[in-house]
């Protein structure tokens, strides 16, 4: 088998995105070697269409590369439809837009506090100070999480998001174990003493009738050990990534700045040039042929939505940041199909909110240090250290 790439050579913050489009370019459809072999699909057409057709391109069998899940099936990620769509139904409406809206201020308060202890000191590091804390905080009190166990969350929740992105796989089973002690005991709390099925996840997935029956429990905890952190490394990746530009393109962060109105718009183009996924999975059910090569049934396949997104096929000088760009419903930032992301107006909300008050708190940041990258699943900056011109 030829191995047209090797995910584990060091990169920079830079680097992997320039191997996708020289991939793209020569190879489209990649073989690697790594992690017992594995392929991946670069092109945005070829990513979209894995994603939408489920019935071809199963989660069930891996959803993620490499696999770093060593402890059960997590719903709904590790779902093939049907079967994923009662615990999907059960989140959706907790993550609407109109629900997720009332979160605004209680994200804008986390990271005003943050972002004012990172400008007190005049530097700091944009994902370790801030954007690795937000997210657990938002998240723990959308699940309605006891204040004094916000504190354990956030210290497990970064040890296994450092750990999935460093390939520390003994750090990862060991906090991804911590994790779903968590979630038992969010699931005992919940079913001891269930809150409102429109404002509790945990309720509403205990709540839940499939044929007359509940859904199984340690399925329940598989989900909420999902949740956990489904939201906790995307967010993380996306500020530190964010600061990264704006570090570099002064201009850009005093647009912004002086006129926030702008940043919905800037947060849509920059969740397509930094989005943060290379690794999520789906395994052929029958040999496939993509672009004349056949993929073997039951091989894994990484559909690499960085790439995807960075397609200038699709997007016209896709490494450009376009704030009108014209065609961003093209953007794979949140996924396509069946598996595409409940939580998307969440995570939009988090990082609009996230990059006003950076900018807000702090007058004006440069890069002091070279940022850091992630690893596989994940793609941008794992850290981003800065510093703070004028104090907040």
């Amino acid at each position: 088998m030829t191995h047209d790439f090797n995910p584990l050579l060091p990169e920079t913050f830079d680097s992997a995105n320039a191997e996708y489009a020289e991939l793209r370019a020569r190879c489209p459809v990649a073989h690697s070697d790594t992690w017992d072999g594995f392929w991946a699909l670069l092109k945005h057409d070829d990513v979209a269409a894995a994603a939408a057709d489920f019935s071809t391109f199963i989660t069930s069998q891996q959803n993620v590369i490499p696999k770093v899940a060593f402890t059960g099936r997590r719903p709904p990620l590790h779902l093939d439809p049907p079967e994923h769509t009662a615990y999907r139904r059960a989140l959706a409406p907790l993550l609407s837009q109109k629900r997720i809206e009332r979160l605004a201020p209680v994200i804008r308060e986390i990271c005003r506090d943050l972002v004012a202890k990172m400008a007190a000191r005049g530097a700091g590091d944009v994902c370790a100070d801030y954007s690795a804390h937000m997210p657990i905080a938002v998240f723990a009190h959308w699940m309605n999480l006891p204040a004094d166990s916000v504190a354990a969350l956030t210290e497990v929740g970064r040890r296994y998001n450092i750990a999935v992105q460093s390939n520390d796989v003994a750090a990862t089973k060991e906090s991804s174990l911590l994790l779903y002690e968590m979630a038992r005991g969010v699931v005992a709390a919940r079913r001891a003493d269930p809150l409102p099925v429109d404002e509790d996840a945990t309720s509403a997935l205990l709540a839940v009738r499939v044929d007359g029956e509940a859904l199984p429990e340690e399925m329940i905890v598989g989900t909420i050990r999902q949740v956990l952190v489904v939201g906790l490394i995307a967010p993380t990746v996306v500020i530190g990534s964010i600061a990264v530009h704006l570090g570099r393109d002064r201009a850009l962060q005093q647009q912004l700045r002086a006129d926030p109105a702008l940043i919905p718009a800037a947060i849509d183009e920059f969740l397509r040039l930094y989005t943060p996924y290379r690794g999520f999975a789906r395994t052929a059910v029958r040999d496939v042929t993509i672009r004349g090569r056949t993929i073997p049934a039951g091989e894994p396949i990484a559909l690499v939505y960085a790439s995807a997104n960075r397609d200038g096929d699709v997007f016209d000088d896709p490494d450009s940041f376009r704030i009108d760009r014209p065609n961003m419903k093209d953007s794979l930032a949140f996924g396509r199909g069946p598996h595409m992301c409940v939580g998307a107006a969440l995570g939009r909300l988090e990082l609009e909110v996230a990059l006003e008050e950076l900018l807000a708190g702090a007058p004006g940041f440069v890069l002091d240090g070279e940022p850091k990258p992630t690893r596989f699943p994940e793609i941008g900056a794992l850290s981003v250290p800065v510093r703070f011109e004028t104090a907040a």
